[in-house]
């Protein structure tokens, strides 16, 4: 009741405005609340409005305002906010004129042939890109008439290009029965569907809108690019339109978000009275969504000026015209480089089956067809790894001083000395083995000499996001003894067609931790790429307790490849561990021996050390 109390309140406050004649007859209000009882197109609303003006109107004297149009105004605002609805308008025309509908006149063939050329924009665009403006929406019995003419005139002209435009920037009038005829040239002729329903409140009706099964000329189709252009005066029927097209899927809209009309629009007069009563007579309510354009408008798929969403339009479906071939691209490199093999054929086949299905045919940008391309590449082969990438050039090197390699590998590494003398050791990057190789004295010297003679040691990997795996083999190699040379994994390259073992190393710069000294590695769910190859041979070989979160579920180190000629980039790892004797790490990640979370599992490596090492003194 708080709303129909504001319409009580605005009107009782009228009635202590003191008058000494009485403007306007007792009933106006009563006429007027029942004319909108009885015709509003959303009844729901109403509730409460009948008792709020039964009590505002015993105050007859809210009429002895002066002027019809201060009191229009007034009841005017205050039904506007107690039903929340600024199609709602009482108006004071002592001059009414009704407003008569439009006909379609009796012309001779060549005016009538004129007047359609004068009404309909066409043109043909560069790339056989059709561009058809209609700034009025024909009604069916209109279309009757001049139909064939449209056909011939029009229609026919559109049906060869590749691709439409159309423009409805400019349309703020049309009959609802014109809507199946537009919507039914852009959807299949071999089912009906249920395109709209027509809630008419004064019957108390609804009428479904279906799509027609035969149609004057052909069907633009099902398949072939649809964008229509909006604009804040695209208004009515042509708001319908829109909506109905981009539910179904068959059109993007670009440009402003539309008027927010209605359907159906009708005007009452008051008793005998001058004054009118403006409001929805019908609503409509889209079977797929369940809700409507009207008030709210027609949000667009792509948000630009009016101005500007012609061009926009022409680059969107200029992408469009590329996307069948980044796709195919997409899917051969897939096919002939993923480390997978039969995954990789299996995504390959069905990323085709994909856009065969129209699933690319609504992209609008660039971004959007690398972010569903990346969302559909992850689904179909279960890798995150899979995906788009930006091309980002590869930085020139840095000729780092001994000086600044020192504070380099400071700063990348933190170690410490626990108590029962329990080394810790922490670094977040793997490097490439000929650059480790390089400074390998200078990382044994200042990080490596301060934890190998400890009893024990954790190596902590929770923020460690991968990086080469070339250094791998050389890291391993400090946990095993020298006189024994271990296989650590078999490596798989699928553009090579070759495998490759990876094995401990018979020399090493400093000395080796060895064995038989226990050592326990920390996880996370960020742990990725080469961390996670480091922990898989660890823990395959027996060498290490895993301690915290399941790993991301990374891959060796991805390349980078161009799809054809276009600007889409993808990641593809093409080298993948051996899972013969294990489950891979790869997509999946490696669950720890003690799961708990990354934040508690050093002080729980730590107590595992702490009551080892206590036991044995």
């Amino acid at each position: 009741m708080a709303k129909p109390l504001f319409l009580v309140a605005s009107l009782l406050v009228l009635g202590n405005v003191s008058f000494i004649h009485a403007g306007f007859p007792p009933s106006l209000i009563v006429d007027m609340v029942k004319i909108v009882l009885d015709n509003y197109c959303s009844p729901e609303k109403l509730a409460g409005l009948k008792e709020a003006i039964a009590a505002a109107g015993s105050n007859t004297a809210i009429l002895n305002i002066p002027d019809g149009e201060s009191l229009s105004r007034v009841l005017s605002a205050g039904l506007q906010t107690t039903i929340n609805d600024p199609r709602l308008k009482l108006s004071y025309e002592p001059a009414f004129v009704p407003v008569v509908a439009p006909q379609m006149p009796a012309l001779p063939p060549e005016q009538l042939v004129a007047m359609l050329q004068n009404a309909i924009k066409l043109d043909i665009l560069e790339g056989n890109i059709g561009y058809m403006r209609i700034d009025h929406i024909l009604g069916e019995a209109a279309a009757d008439k001049v139909g064939p003419m449209l056909v011939d005139l029009v229609w026919n002209k559109v049906l060869p290009t590749s691709a439409l435009i159309f423009d409805l920037r400019y349309t703020s009038s049309g009959d609802v029965t014109g809507l199946s005829y537009i919507v039914s040239y852009f959807t299949a002729a071999e089912s009906v569907i249920h395109i709209d329903s027509v809630y008419d409140r004064p019957s108390n009706t609804t009428t479904k809108l279906m799509s027609m099964p035969t149609l004057l000329g052909e069907r633009y189709g099902t398949t072939k690019p649809l964008i229509i252009l909006t604009s804040k005066n695209t208004k009515g029927i042509a708001e319908d339109v829109a909506y109905c097209l981009k539910n179904l899927k068959r059109a993007s809209i670009v440009g402003e978000k539309t008027a927010g009309g209605s359907v159906k629009i009708d005007q009452f007069r008051v008793g005998d009275t001058d004054f009118y009563v403006t409001l929805p007579t019908a609503k409509s309510i889209n079977p797929i969504t369940g809700s409507s354009w009207e008030q709210t408008g027609v949000t667009p798929d792509v948000k630009v000026n009016a101005e500007d969403a012609l061009a926009t339009a022409i680059k969107i479906l200029e992408l469009r015209a590329q996307v069948p071939a980044i796709i195919e691209g997409s899917a051969a490199l897939i096919a002939d480089n993923y480390a997978f093999e039969k995954t990789a054929a299996d995504t390959a086949a069905k990323l085709k089956g994909l856009l065969e299905n129209g699933e690319y045919s609504m992209v609008v940008s660039k971004s959007g067809l690398e972010e569903k391309l990346t969302a559909d590449l992850k689904t179909l082969s279960g890798d995150k790894n899979l995906k788009t990438t930006a091309n980002t050039p590869v930085p020139p090197p840095v000729n780092y001083t001994p000086e600044m390699f020192i504070e380099l590998i400071k700063v990348s590494f933190q170690t410490d000395v626990f108590e029962n003398n329990i080394g810790y050791l922490r670094f977040d990057m793997f490097g490439d083995f000929e650059e480790v190789k390089a400074i390998a004295q200078i990382i044994v010297e200042h990080v490596w000499n301060k934890v190998v003679n400890t009893d024990a040691m954790i190596v902590d990997l929770r923020n460690n996001l991968g990086g080469p795996t070339t250094a791998i083999a050389g890291f391993c190699s400090y946990f095993f003894d020298a006189d024994k040379q271990i296989v650590l994994d078999k490596l798989t390259d699928r553009q090579s067609g070759t495998s490759t073992e990876l094995q401990t190393l018979p020399e090493l710069t400093g000395t080796r931790y060895g064995s038989k000294k226990s050592l326990i590695i920390l996880t996370s769910g960020a742990t990725a790429g080469a961390a996670e190859e480091f922990v898989f041979i660890m823990k395959r070989l027996g060498r290490a307790m895993i301690v915290g979160e399941t790993t991301f579920g990374g891959s060796h180190p991805p390349k980078t490849f161009q799809v054809g000629d276009s600007d889409i980039f993808l990641s593809i790892p093409t080298v993948h561990s051996d899972n013969s004797m294990a489950p891979s790490w790869e997509k999946s990640g490696i669950a720890p021996h003690i799961p708990v979370a990354a934040a508690a599992a050093l002080e729980t490596a730590k107590g595992i050390f702490n009551k080892h090492l206590a036991g044995q003194k």
